[in-house]
């Protein structure tokens, strides 16, 4: 298989099903989010965090792929002529959705309270966790948009959503397990 194609000089791309689209299509633009997601998973991933992290991380980084591969198939190619779906791959679902509530209660509960939002940062690790939750964020508001357009399996945008709210945890479990400092946004008063 030849990396490059030549087809996408002249900005389309091919979705999933053989329907080009522009570059700038916001089914492009949800799915390759979501690629930028991962990859700054991979990155948290890579740092000296614990093995059962590592794990999740691996875990989430392989849905990702069936969430962009949701995303990248054209929704009027779904379904093969013989009545079968084109995607022959384990979608993201209530099991998945699941776990990251299970890890997220899991680490929260050992986690002080929460009392003040805090600002990112404290360590380069924690910080990564931070930028790639804002980035899932990202990826959620523009899949959200799509789906209004065109709709596709709703559990998409529940992973999404799930997993800005374990990279927030995440963040907070590293700087409690790496001993750095959380710092409290604490709005100062009008004089």
């Amino acid at each position: 298989m030849k990396i490059y194609t030549k087809t996408g000089d002249y900005g389309t791309t091919g979705l999933f099903g053989g329907t080009r689209v522009p570059k700038h299509h916001i089914r492009i633009d949800s799915y390759g989010t979501v690629d930028e997601l991962n990859s700054w998973l991979g990155l948290i991933r890579d740092q000296d965090i614990s093995p059962i992290y590592q794990q999740q991380l691996t875990s989430i980084q392989e849905h990702l792929f069936a969430v962009g591969a949701i995303l990248a198939t054209d929704p009027e190619k779904e379904i093969l002529k013989n009545g079968q779906e084109r995607l022959k791959i384990t979608k993201v679902g209530t099991t998945e959705i699941n776990f990251l509530e299970q890890v997220i209660d899991e680490m929260d509960s050992e986690l002080p309270p929460m009392t003040h939002f805090i600002l990112p940062g404290g360590h380069t690790t924690v910080s990564y966790c931070h930028i790639a939750r804002t980035v899932c964020r990202r990826a959620e508001r523009i899949s959200t948009l799509l789906f209004q357009t065109e709709p596709f399996d709703k559990n998409v945008l529940s992973f999404i959503n799930r997993l800005s709210d374990y990279l927030f945890v995440l963040a907070r479990k590293l700087s409690y397990d790496l001993q750095a400092d959380e710092i409290k946004w604490i709005p100062k008063k009008k004089d």
